[in-house]
């Protein structure tokens, strides 16, 4: 077997954003000296066996030819302005990387598969919305994209049902919705002030990723704000709170989608404390089915509370997130029904057509489903 330079090694695993600890894990190394064990194959002190290589490229999301190069790639151009809002805690940057080449890779197999059936229609929706329209044009256009409107929205029994009804009407326009907050393992979860949502833009076959780490409640407005990046033919990493003129307007349209600013006359504030402000918010943002933290941000917006109170009122709602999130994972559920879900009924539906009629190999499949060739019947037989 060609020798294995071990910086590739050592490139893999941080470009997959995994410390020695995380990636012995995932490796399914043993033992007190695990870590150890990793790091003398790292230095070149052992050569790793042809099976450990194979393990890292599916670990590391990397071809099995990566390791046999010389010397570790150089990082290519990315074709858009995946932006971060803040900056990542060590290691974040390159995880998110990793899940956008994964999305990426989903797109590619997805559009490939419609071309080869010959259904490549071209979505005349992307690119088609300009900044310089202004915020209620995109209003307009999002109803026009989605067929729907804020009542048919605010209809909805639940904040989940209304998230459902919008990301239906996404997947019937042709825009493929998939919830992803880590790259398999909580061990790579990405935190919602790094990456909220992200933006695929394609002619054929555009993406959009949302964050499932976020609040449920918040998922809606982050599909919108998405949508308005493919209406703008203009994709990227959009998170909280960013500066950037373009995260504004697509910011400004899926708020006004949702919510006419004069109904926030209707919150009265009469004396600030959290808890008071929070009660205040939820009786009016549930039955309308909004976010708690979109609604304390246009507060601001509006002038009605302060930067300081807007930041009280997020470590709020962040903790109380958080700790929703661990209760969730203490519970035990189906792995295929939160697959399924995750992915989204619009591609596993489109998948399960593609393999049966022959335009898709069972290992694309498993490619674009996240499961193992194996397991596709599991994640199709409800579609």
């Amino acid at each position: 077997m060609p020798k294995v330079n071990p910086d590739i090694l050592r490139w893999a695993r941080e470009q997959a954003g995994l410390d020695l600890e995380a990636a012995a894990r995932e490796l399914g190394l043993t033992g007190k000296n695990a870590t150890a064990h990793l790091e003398e194959l790292e230095v070149g002190e052992k050569d790793p066996s042809r099976s450990q290589l194979a393990n890292m490229a599916r670990k590391y999301r990397r071809p099995l030819l990566t390791f046999f190069l010389e010397a570790p790639p150089k990082l290519a151009e990315r074709t858009h302005d995946y932006r971060m809002v803040v900056d990542p805690e060590p290691g974040h940057e390159n995880i998110l990387g990793a899940l956008v080449r994964e999305n990426l890779t989903r797109q590619a197999l997805v559009r490939t598969a419609l071309e080869d059936a010959d259904e490549a229609a071209k979505r005349d929706f992307v690119g088609s919305l300009s900044m310089n329209q202004g915020s209620a044009a995109g209003v307009v256009a999002l109803e026009k994209l989605l067929e729907i409107d804020r009542d048919d929205y605010r209809r909805a029994k639940s904040t989940d049902d209304a998230f459902g009804v919008l990301r239906d009407a996404a997947e019937r326009a042709g825009v493929f919705v998939v919830l992803q907050g880590n790259l398999g393992n909580y061990f790579s979860d990405i935190g919602p002030d790094v990456f909220r949502g992200l933006s695929l833009v394609d002619d054929v076959a555009p993406f959009i990723v949302i964050n499932d780490k976020d609040a449920r409640a918040a998922w809606s407005f982050t599909l919108l704000h998405e949508i308005v990046h493919i209406l703008l033919g203009e994709g990227g990493i959009s998170g909280y709170a960013s500066g950037a003129a373009i995260e504004r307007f697509c910011d400004d349209v899926a708020s006004l989608f949702l919510l006419d600013p004069g109904e926030l006359d209707q919150i009265e504030i009469r004396d600030w404390s959290v808890d008071n402000v929070l009660l205040a918010i939820g009786n009016f943002s549930t039955p309308r089915n909004l976010s708690r933290k979109m609604v304390a941000y246009n507060l601001y917006r509006g002038g009605q509370i302060t930067l300081i109170q807007f930041r009280e009122l997020s470590a709020r709602l962040d903790q109380e997130r958080l700790d929703r999130k661990a209760a969730e994972r203490k519970g035990q559920v189906d792995y295929y029904v939160v697959r399924r879900h995750r992915i989204g009924p619009g591609l596993v539906g489109l998948v399960d057509r593609m393999v049966g009629d022959g335009w898709m190999t069972s290992v694309k499949a498993a490619r674009v489903l996240g499961v193992k060739p194996t397991a596709i019947g599991r994640m199709t037989e409800a579609a």
